[in-house]
């Protein structure tokens, strides 16, 4: 009799092939996965019921231990696979060595690690990982979001996937706490809601942490950028203008903040600031600072305030944040207006119009009495370039403006466009955008100033028809 018979007869189970059992059914593929009805049918996992009751009764054995953080890796493995042994004896008693081998490391690997969604983790394709209930789980590749037929096996399941990552970083989610903020290891980015805040279940979404370091040169082979854009905003910043970049959520801040640094030069002294370490600047004298949390108490966190202001008495040549969302954005404009020039960060913000705004708005978090118009000088007087990112239809992460502050002319704060996105170009017949980013013919009134730094901005840089050859190189 084959495993599958066996399995049969304890389970239910409907297939034959051991190896067809314990494979995760591979994702739905095709841009419309995500709303066809027809994803919503899976396939079933005909282990399902045993792995739930072996995964009640191996946390009834282990309990506490599964979470100690007095045990290495390898010994939590050791101990789970011997509980896992002794479990599957009774149940599938007339397996052999070898199949009950396969199985208990295959439900193992579900208890100690993310469960089904461990192989989208492992993909480098995959950017982001969304888990909206036990039998619901979406992944984006490429700006697309796509439905998957993975699933957990139970509610339970997902809790205790959830429950395990938050508790490696010391961050604990119950009732009480239903709602937290972490990161992985590796720097990806985790949320989980549990009920009853989420009505459906406990929802898990994770941002990807990408190894890999983009440059300049790939993004603009990817297209977000186009040449003629990277030469002049590597004269802004080799020019010490203070930039901005901003855009909404997953529309690639982070990764663009990440190229624009590596444009500073290398003799100079860098902080970055960040809510999570994901710069990688490649310049030798960088000195990486990282909020923290409160602890389990409710004390102990340190805000990214509080690191802006502890950096100006580092001595940095430039300060780099990697994104302002309330009261530090007040200390992060007095530091651009008081020599530290050439500072960079980013904000969630639709249009370079939105991002001043909302700058206006998060120096009022700030708690400072600061009349309008006061907030608005400092902000014309700060920022010199904001670089708008967009997530296009298509799925690209398209750069679509780059705007200069230029002043102010009576209460309000004026900027002027120096390139724009040509929507004009249409779209090919793979559905993607044409256009690139053009010129407008403006040239900043910064220009001088560069001049003075010793960076030179070519007239072309301005005019269309650009070619690398037209500034030297």
């Amino acid at each position: 009799m084959g495993i599958g018979e066996r399995l049969k007869q304890t389970n239910g189970a409907k297939r034959s092939d051991l190896r067809s059992i314990l494979s995760t059914p591979k994702e739905a593929s095709g841009p419309s996965a995500a709303t066809s009805q027809d994803a919503e049918i899976r396939l079933v996992d005909p282990t399902a019921a045993l792995r739930v009751r072996t995964s009640e009764a191996l946390f009834e054995r282990l309990g506490q231990r599964l979470f100690d953080p007095n045990l290495s890796e390898q010994q939590l493995q050791s101990h789970v696979v011997q509980e896992l042994d002794d479990l599957l004896e009774s149940e599938l008693g007339q397996l052999s060595s070898e199949e009950r081998h396969e199985l208990v490391q295959s439900i193992a690997a579900d208890i100690l690690g993310l469960g089904p969604i461990e192989q989208y983790m492992a993909d480098p394709e995959v950017t982001e990982v969304m888990v909206n209930g036990v039998d619901s789980i979406f992944v984006e590749r490429a700006g697309r979001l796509y439905l998957t037929d993975s699933r957990f096996v139970a509610v339970e399941h997902l809790r205790r996937v959830i429950e395990r990552i938050v508790t490696a970083v010391g961050r604990r989610i119950d009732e009480s706490s239903p709602m937290v903020d972490a990161r992985l290891p590796d720097g990806s980015r985790v949320n989980a809601v549990i009920p009853p805040l989420s009505v459906d279940g406990p929802m898990l979404t994770i941002r990807k942490f990408s190894d890999h370091v983009f440059t300049a040169e790939k993004l603009a082979e990817m297209g977000t950028l186009n040449e003629q854009s990277v030469e002049f905003i590597d004269a802004c910043v080799r020019g010490k203008r203070n930039i901005l970049i901003s855009g909404g959520t997953g529309t690639g801040k982070t990764t663009m903040l990440n190229v624009v640094s590596s444009f500073i030069p290398g003799d100079e002294r860098i902080v970055t600031i960040e809510d999570a370490v994901e710069l990688k600047l490649r310049q030798r004298h960088v000195i990486r600072l990282e909020s923290r949390p409160a602890n389990i108490e409710g004390r102990g966190a340190v805000p990214i305030r509080d690191l802006v202001r502890n950096s100006l008495r580092m001595r940095p040549d430039r300060i780099v944040v990697g994104e302002v969302r309330g009261g530090e954005a007040l200390d992060m404009m007095q530091a651009m207006n008081t020599g530290h020039e050439g500072s960079l960060s980013t904000l969630h913000a639709n249009s370079p119009r939105d991002a001043i705004s909302r700058l206006e708005t998060m120096v009022l978090m700030a708690g400072m009495d600061l009349p309008i118009r006061a907030i608005r000088e400092q902000v014309a007087s700060a920022i010199d370039l904001i670089v708008q990112l967009s997530r296009m239809r298509d799925g690209s992460r398209r750069v679509v403006e780059i705007s200069e502050v230029t002043g102010m002319e009576g209460d309000t704060i004026t900027l002027s466009t120096i390139y724009k996105f040509d929507y004009d170009a249409g779209m090919d017949e793979d559905g993607n955008f044409c256009g690139e980013l053009q010129p407008t013919g403006l040239r900043p009134m910064f220009s001088d100033e560069l001049g003075y730094m010793g960076v030179e901005l070519p007239a072309s840089l301005m005019e269309a028809g650009f070619s690398m050859a037209s500034v030297g190189r």
